[in-house]
Parts: C-alpha cells; sequence; structure tokens
C-alpha cells in the first residue's frame, strides 16, 4: 500500500513537469503591441482601421498620402461624424481619401 504522505510527494514532484507540459504543447504565443503605442497605432498593427477622431497626427502621418499638413487639418476638424466628412469640410481631397477611406474609421 502506497502512503499519502509518498503520493502527494510523488504528486508534487510530477507537478513542474505537468506544469511544462501544458505551457510548451498548448500555449501559443500572443502578438505584441509595443507599451508605448497608443491604440489606435495598436489598432493599425494589429490590421486595424486608424480612428481619425481619436488618433495622434503621428499615427495619421502613417497612412500613406498623409503628411503632417493633412495631420494636422484632420485633428484640427475632429469631431467627424463619419470619415466622408474628411472630404465634405474640404480638409481632403475627393482623390485622396478614396485611396485613404479603407484605411481609416470615425468612432464617435
Amino acid at each position: 500500500m502506497i502512503s499519502i504522505r509518498s503520493a502527494l510527494t510523488s504528486a508534487m514532484r510530477s507537478l513542474p513537469l505537468v506544469a511544462l507540459a501544458a505551457i510548451t504543447m498548448g500555449a501559443q504565443p500572443k502578438p505584441t503591441v509595443p507599451a508605448k503605442v497608443s491604440p489606435a497605432a495598436a489598432a493599425a498593427v494589429a490590421g486595424g482601421l486608424i480612428d481619425i477622431n481619436r488618433a495622434t497626427p503621428a499615427e495619421l502621418e502613417g497612412i500613406p498620402g498623409i503628411g503632417k499638413a493633412f495631420a494636422a487639418k484632420i485633428v484640427g476638424g475632429r469631431p467627424y461624424a463619419n470619415k466622408a466628412q474628411l472630404v465634405q469640410k474640404n480638409i481632403l481631397s475627393a482623390a485622396l481619401y478614396e485611396k485613404i477611406k479603407d484605411r481609416i474609421i470615425a468612432k464617435q
């Protein structure tokens, strides 16, 4: 017969192996975003859209075709009810808007 003490000792010895097996077999690394990135930039890194109502000028400049001047105009024209207001408020030309409209969103 096995004593309770020896059964517990045996279980305690194998516990680190069970934990290690669980980590190596089932754990998948999560994609990480650097800690100093804003939520809008994190969304862009993750393949999401840039929110024109919350993005910083630097984040907006990351959109092809948007430089410092356009980023400043976008920030200055906030808030936007929808992304099409970038054209309606004469912030962007219709041609530039067509190029970037699939990369942006205007959340309320």
